[in-house]
């Protein structure tokens, strides 16, 4: 947590304290869902599977590898080529899958059909949801009496399991 007030960017002068998720060990909150899932769920011998444009599945493939899992992690062709090595640095199987996030993710959904995999949703399933929202039980205390809540938005996850 950094803290800092209003006053350094030309405001008035208040508290303002700054959640540096950039610094966990996969470089986002995203591992908290990704480890939460592989808590709460019965991984089956296929292990498990993510569509990911990059933070997500390198998230997984961190989760995956400290349960000892196999993990196929898909992506489409525009996922940075350095969230592609860091997928493959965790030990994951990389699936290019289409031009966009919607192909990686049907072929990632005929995959875990298929192979009988565990699919882990990036936002859109309730064990991701708990272990994102993890960051605002942090927070209530870190931050005693917190008012206001700026979170970026991508999918959701984060804003929706803090919101829970």
């Amino acid at each position: 947590m950094l803290a800092l007030d209003g006053s350094d960017f030309g405001l008035e002068d208040f508290p303002l304290r700054l959640r540096l998720e950039l610094l966990q060990q996969t470089g986002s909150f995203k591992a908290r869902g990704a480890i939460t899932n592989l808590l709460l769920r019965d991984v089956a011998t296929a292990g498990v599977t993510a569509a990911s444009g990059g933070n997500h599945g390198v998230a997984v493939a961190f989760a995956a590898r400290k349960f000892s899992v196999p993990a196929r992690i898909f992506v489409p062709r525009v996922a940075s080529p350095e969230k592609q090595k860091r997928i493959l640095a965790h030990g994951a199987n990389l699936e290019i899958a289409g031009d966009r996030y919607a192909e990686a993710l049907e072929a990632c959904r005929v995959w875990a059909e298929n192979a009988g995999a565990l699919p882990i949703h990036a936002f859109d399933q309730e064990e991701t949801l708990l272990g994102q929202g993890t960051v605002g039980l942090e927070l209530e205390k870190q931050v005693p009496g917190i008012d206001t809540l700026f979170v970026a938005v991508g999918g959701g996850g984060l804003i929706g399991g803090i919101a829970v």
